[in-house]
């Protein structure tokens, strides 16, 4: 992963939707024969999967397209809005947040992160991008209808529907990012993960017999194992807590609103 940090939406806003929604003018035919926006952005996110985002370039996605920088130009405006494209691009139904299924908001909300997750693996460069202010075109539409229509039944309010959704792909990015650190580390030192630890287990043997670190010391062997799925852990905690919160709001809602059939009669 690259150190810089892009910023979606930092183009032309204007320029960008039509790209996105296919509304604006439409380059007559260029110079290379099947050069169209589609094969454009596709090649510059296979150059971000291949060799990070700090190596697409308008002159480097004409160098893979075999084509003349100055060709693109016709198609796209520059990186910023070329970046914009590649974020709705990879949100696309087939590379969507996950198959949602058929069950019923829990479910789905538990299909999304784990796809999410796999997104973010998949195309790890789009930690390296600010989407807070994100360029909404049809994928990224499309996957959050058909998310909210999954979880409309949990009779929160529309800002809690989106907080929840929110609050999936917060914990998703944090677990995401530790993921892929991990391995960048692994692979820029040169020590495995396993060689890493063993090379602090003289230390971290004496700390532990110290009686310093009374608790430490009182894990179990495989406290700190790699069997344990952590994302899963977590991620069911706060479905967990969003269930507490939809069977209380359900609560609230009941019977109580027509009174209660046991009241007494007046004599």
């Amino acid at each position: 992963m690259a150190s810089g940090t892009e910023t979606s939406g930092s183009g032309d806003v204007g320029r960008t939707l039509e790209l996105l929604w296919d509304t604006g003018r439409r380059p007559s035919r260029g110079p290379k024969p099947g050069l169209t926006l589609e094969r454009i952005v596709e090649a510059a996110v296979e150059v971000a999967d291949r060799d990070g985002l700090g190596a697409v370039s308008m002159r480097r996605i004409a160098t893979e397209l075999g084509t003349g920088t100055m060709s693109l130009y016709r198609y796209v405006p520059g990186k910023a809005e070329l970046l914009d494209l590649m974020l709705d691009r990879v949100q696309r139904p087939a590379e969507d947040p996950g198959d949602l299924g058929d069950g019923d908001w829990r479910s789905a909300l538990e299909a999304l992160g784990h796809a999410t997750l796999a997104l973010y693996r998949r195309h790890t460069w789009l930690l390296e991008v600010n989407q807070s202010r994100p360029i909404l075109g049809p994928s990224a539409l499309d996957g959050m209808e058909k998310v909210l229509a999954r979880i409309k039944p949990m009779g929160l309010t529309d800002p809690e529907l989106v907080s929840a959704i929110v609050l999936i792909d917060g914990y998703v990015v944090g677990a995401a990012r530790t993921q892929v650190y991990q391995e960048e580390a692994e692979r820029t030192s040169g020590l495995t993960d396993a060689q890493f630890w063993r090379a602090q287990e003289p230390v971290l043997v004496k700390a532990m017999t110290s009686g310093r670190y009374p608790v430490l010391a009182s894990l179990s062997e495989d406290a700190f194992g790699t069997g344990f799925d952590h994302f899963d852990f977590g991620l069911q905690r706060i479905l967990d807590g969003l269930e507490v919160l939809v069977a209380a709001r359900r609560a609230a809602d009941g019977p109580a609103a027509g009174g209660s059939a046991t009241a007494e009669q007046p004599s």
